[in-house]
């Protein structure tokens, strides 16, 4: 602007005054000859640290190349590593079970004939006598593969009173089978088909004291009692849960899961990213009291309560060793020092279901459509202080 203005004023005075107009004219010239001059060896510098920048910038990449090159490489190997390492796992559970299946120890084969031949203990008592148990998962004493029968999901448990054994095939029907022994399901005698009013949903079903309690689902969920004696529908409640999520996030068909233990019935189920636990009264339906606990639903298979202790049991989508990982006790008696991480004999799947009985002090399992009886060892709940 101001070189536009000097030429204007130059102009203007060149008609006045031609010598001064000259005088002007010579400086206005080396003045744009030497602001030229200062632009072009300002350009000189820009090129040259363009140049310079170009070449730090393919030394870069270069540098990075290598580098990434490098990372590559060194994941490669390490996961033809982890592939090994998990080859090597595979192979020594295998054969871990193979030598577990041809050589079982003396006291396991002892604990199997124990696990099927189970004598009926009558009526069990009522729920507020047996609130005092102080039993806690130890380990896994024993185990005892049945047989494998229909559906790769289920569910069986045995009735404490009766001795018999009931059988829910697959995730929905209308039909409960009743067996007049392990043995007698085991050794695939005919049971007795028992047609029950409403469909079952899931496999989250139970026996508890001659009664069968299982879920059916529709507009709303509903816990159904069953009279075994009877043979007649004995009651029914609507399970106040508006959020009908799996309970467990590998077995997506359960919404609600009925279990028995000790201390009577309770029913766990989902809510948000969590497994939550309520304790029903077996005689009513209705619900005594509710607990959100800490226990994840992802990966959860399935779970189990022994004396008012939740136990749930965790896999993973590729099946894996199932496992307990989260415990959670109604009393706060058991610490996280004092709680059960424990791994099941790697077998088939995951568990579909697990039902505890308290007189036996056994799991009832239902895996890729095998049944599995599982011997727990107990110790004694220790109180914890905070």
């Amino acid at each position: 602007m101001r070189v536009f203005i000097s030429l204007f004023l130059l102009i203007s005075s060149t008609r006045l005054h031609p010598s001064w107009a000259q005088y002007h004219y010579q400086g206005l010239m080396n003045y744009l000859e030497n602001r030229m001059q200062a632009m072009e060896e300002r350009i000189s510098v820009w090129q040259e640290q363009a140049v310079r920048y170009g070449v730090d910038l393919k030394e870069f990449r270069q540098q990075a190349a290598d580098v990434m090159e490098r990372l590559a490489r060194d994941h490669d190997k390490l996961r033809q590593e982890l592939d090994s390492a998990g080859g090597k796992v595979e192979r020594m559970e295998r054969e871990m079970d193979y030598i577990e299946t041809k050589n079982p120890p003396p006291p396991c084969s002892k604990a199997e004939d124990k696990m099927v031949e189970q004598k009926p203990m009558g009526k069990m008592k009522k729920t507020g006598e047996l609130r005092g148990c102080m039993d806690l998962v130890f380990s896994i004493k024993a185990m005892k593969i049945l047989k494998r029968m229909g559906s790769p999901k289920g569910t069986w448990t045995r009735d404490a009173v009766t001795a018999k054994v009931y059988a829910f095939n697959g995730t929905a029907d209308d039909t409960l089978y009743e067996f007049s022994s392990v043995r007698a399901l085991s050794s695939s005698s005919d049971p007795r088909a028992i047609t029950l009013p409403v469909f079952w949903n899931g496999t989250g079903h139970t026996v508890h004291n001659g009664q069968v309690y299982y879920v059916t689902e529709g507009s709303e969920l509903r816990v159904m009692k069953y009279d075994l004696q009877n043979d007649s529908m004995a009651d029914s409640a609507v399970f106040p849960v508006d959020d009908h999520s799996p309970v467990f996030s590998l077995n997506q068909e359960t919404i609600v899961d009925l279990v028995a233990d000790e201390e009577g019935l309770w029913a766990l189920y989902g809510s948000k990213d969590k497994v939550s636990l309520a304790r029903m009264d077996a005689n009513t339906l209705d619900i005594e009291q509710m607990w959100d606990t800490s226990c994840p639903r992802e990966n959860a298979e399935s779970a189990f309560m022994v004396c008012g202790t939740l136990y749930v049991v965790y896999n993973s989508k590729p099946p894996s060793r199932s496992r307990i990982q989260c415990v959670f006790d109604v009393n706060d008696m058991v610490n996280a020092e004092e709680a059960p991480l424990l791994y099941f004999p790697r077998r088939y799947g995951t568990h579909s279901s697990i039902k505890y009985n308290p007189h036996e002090k056994q799991l009832y399992a239902w895996d890729d459509g095998y049944q599995i009886l599982y011997k727990l060892s107990m110790k004694k709940k220790g109180v914890f202080v905070n």
